[in-house]
């Protein structure tokens, strides 16, 4: 979907929204045996988290959530107290509403306080938009330090994420990992050798923030962050760390977490059950409306992990966007300060 004016005509409005109307209603005919994760357990924020940075802009209520806030002097973000090696990260988000252009909020993992030159990074950032238009949001993959070869994909949700909490996870193991939104595995990262040290490997934190990135959030910049709505909310709760605590400056790889890791690829949100590839296969073509692997302009040459899917590779042109819509601006990503890295309607898919 192409960027719009600030007041789009409500013409074009009914439009957009009878075509919403009848994508859902698409999905909803499909049959669904979509179910909620098993074996996972949730901890408050007290059990796994730490602030990050802007603390009065951190509230922490007694049940055990988390919100955080952006205003005209400050961002705000949490961090894990401890680093990890693997496993499934986990959190239920609600974004702020009304008028978000130019706030980014990030929920991702990174090493970057450690391993500032080589450091490892996955991604999921929410981008906000003027009043009316919805959110979007990106994920990113790196690997040792290999920022300039970023891997960006970009999609639109097939609901508000500002009217509810959704679940949005990261899977990261040894050979693969998986962004979820709530329990629909939207993009798979499978290791080769060829991908070599661009595939996360050393332990990471993992991290929320929200921030001003004014610059490039919107509509490429061109619509910034007015401070007439702050402050800008972002609520966390029902989180999960399942993954093997570890020390970032380990000499030898641990055999604790190595046993660990391979608990987690035996869980059942590790699995991608042929449902759930089909589930997948529906969000890529309907949702995503950027990829990196089908940017030719970019990369001549796909890197090494991308797979040509004729379905998905049709929707896009040569810079990897859909040929029908989307932002055709592409700016570097910005993290926020101090930050390095950055009810359901699933039934419409089904696994």
């Amino acid at each position: 979907m192409g960027d719009l004016p600030t007041t789009p005509s409500s013409g074009y409005r009914c439009y957009e929204y009878l075509f919403l109307f009848l994508l859902a209603v698409l999905f909803l005919c499909q049959p669904s045996d979509v179910l909620a994760f098993k074996d996972i357990n949730t901890l408050s924020f007290d059990d796994g988290f730490k602030p990050l940075f802007g603390d009065g802009n951190l509230v922490r209520p007694d049940d055990g959530n988390a919100r955080i806030l952006l205003d005209r002097f400050t961002g705000s973000g949490f961090i894990t107290s401890d680093m990890y090696e693997h496993g499934f990260f986990s959190a239920k988000i609600k974004l702020p509403s009304a008028y978000t252009a130019g706030v980014v909020v990030a929920f991702y993992m990174s090493n970057g306080d450690v391993f500032p030159r080589t450091h490892d990074e996955l991604d999921i950032e929410f981008l906000g938009n003027v009043r009316g238009k919805p959110w979007r949001f990106q994920t990113n993959v790196y690997g040792n330090g290999s920022v300039h070869r970023g891997r960006e994909e970009r999609y639109t949700l097939w609901f508000d994420p500002t009217k509810d909490f959704h679940r949005y996870s990261i899977l990261w193991t040894p050979n693969t990992i998986i962004f979820y939104v709530d329990e629909v595995p939207i993009r798979e990262v499978v290791r080769s050798d060829a991908m070599g040290g661009d595939y996360p490997s050393k332990p990471m934190s993992l991290y929320a923030t929200i921030w001003d990135a004014s610059d490039w959030a919107t509509s490429g910049g061109k619509y910034k962050v007015n401070y007439k709505y702050a402050p800008f909310v972002a609520e966390f709760k029902d989180f999960v760390l399942d993954g093997c605590k570890a020390d970032p400056i380990r000499v030898s790889p641990s055999e604790n977490c190595d046993q660990r890791a391979a608990e987690v690829e035996s869980k059942d949100y590790s699995v991608l059950t042929e449902g759930r590839r089909r589930s997948m296969r529906r969000f890529r073509e309907t949702y995503m409306y950027y990829s990196y692997c089908y940017d030719t302009v970019r990369y001549p040459v796909p890197p090494p992990e991308c797979m040509n899917v004729p379905t998905e590779r049709v929707r896009m042109d040569v810079t990897g966007r859909v040929k029908f819509g989307g932002s055709r601006k592409h700016r570097p990503r910005r993290k926020g300060q101090y930050a390095v890295g950055s009810g359901s309607d699933n039934n419409q898919f089904d696994r």
